[in-house]
């Protein structure tokens, strides 16, 4: 499976008052990747056409990140979808090789015409899956 990856470093504005990356920084940071991965891979008229929203996120947080730190995100879909759903792994490691934070994400799939939920197709998802 076709595996994505980018590197963020944390601003000093992602920092909370404990010193480290706040959660909701890293939730922000799943969706980013997600979407850069989304842009990068999808064909441009599945980009015009549809539109992604999450409906859960699963995170385990097994280490700390401080401003100037830098992760490297991982992302990939290791199953094909299940109607408009599909699940997306991702893990961000630290330049210690350590892992900070993994997740699991649901996503499901919107017709930006109609504002409604739509089967992924095979095409779409092909070049998640290593297929394309």
């Amino acid at each position: 499976m076709p595996r994505f990856t980018k590197v963020i470093t944390a601003a000093p504005e992602d920092i909370d008052e404990l010193g480290h990356v706040n959660n909701a920084v890293w939730v922000r940071w799943i969706q980013d990747v997600a979407v850069a991965h989304w842009t990068a891979v999808a064909a441009p008229e599945h980009r015009d056409a549809y539109i992604w929203v999450v409906t859960r996120h699963e995170i385990d947080y097994r280490g700390n990140v401080v401003a100037g730190e830098t992760v490297t995100a991982e992302t990939w879909v290791p199953e094909p979808p299940k109607g408009a759903r599909f699940d997306r792994h991702m893990r961000f490691t630290g330049a210690d090789g350590r892992v900070k934070v993994e997740a699991v994400s649901t996503w499901a799939m919107i017709d930006r015409a109609t504002g409604r939920l739509v089967r992924v197709r095979p095409e779409i998802a092909a070049p998640f899956m290593g297929d394309a």
